[in-house]
């Protein structure tokens, strides 16, 4: 056999061995795209569809903008408020009934952040928490009606909390608290001032707030303890 002959030859025996190699490894990469896209998309719409949605985004905006009208009501017209978000929801929840009260007056009233970390009463047990950002208008918080806004009003620990930090910023005239979800089990003598939906829950259940800003999606969607965390 010549020299061209046995080169040919070689290159024919090698081809079959380059496919069978190249052949599991693009199933195998085709199995881990398809494992990461499936664990994508269960971290993204498997939340709300393993629970079930006791608030719906129209009812949402609705609550929004129901406690918006209650606020200006009690406030003459939202004189002198402030609107503190608790972290994380809470942030951006403050931020829509801001908005919404300049919708229906004209000019949204002054908000912003309150970081409860380091008031709660639970920290000596969970030391490792991160801080989050305390962001006062520039006016400040004396002599104002602070309006506290949260996602969930549950023990009422995280109120409590709240309430102390406000202290450290100064000392306003009222102080008020906003909720979304009201699900009951107070631990202590805390009531909401403002309320988009009253909850009864078991003990066993967890309610979980989605808001577009966070997870890209409004909805309320309450859970069996383990289920969709």
């Amino acid at each position: 056999m010549c020299a061209n002959q046995r080169e040919s030859a070689g290159n024919t025996e090698r081809e079959p061995k380059r496919a069978a190699v190249s052949g599991p490894r693009s199933d195998e990469g085709a199995t881990r795209e398809d494992t990461a896209r499936k664990r994508a998309e269960a971290s993204a719409g498997g939340t709300a569809s393993a629970g079930k949605t006791v608030f719906t985004p129209e009812e949402i905006r609705r609550a929004l903008s129901r406690i918006a009208h209650e606020i200006l009501e009690r406030t003459h017209g939202g004189e002198g408020i402030v609107l503190l978000g608790i972290p994380t929801r809470g942030v951006h929840l403050a931020r829509r009934l801001a908005m919404r009260i300049g919708d229906f007056e004209g000019t949204a009233p002054p908000f912003g952040s309150l970081d409860v970390t380091m008031h709660r009463d639970d920290l000596r047990l969970r030391p490792a928490r991160a801080l989050r950002r305390t962001e006062v208008p520039p006016d400040g918080v004396d002599g104002k009606t602070v309006v506290l806004v949260d996602d969930v009003l549950f023990s009422g620990r995280t109120v409590r909390a709240a309430l102390d930090a406000l202290n450290d910023l100064g000392r306003p005239r009222g102080v008020q608290l906003a909720v979304l979800v009201d699900r009951g089990h107070r631990e202590l003598p805390i009531r909401a001032d403002y309320v988009g939906k009253n909850l009864p829950t078991a003990h066993r259940e967890v309610v979980r707030v989605l808001l577009t800003e966070i997870d890209g999606e409004d909805s309320v969607v309450l859970f069996e303890h383990g289920q969709g965390q």
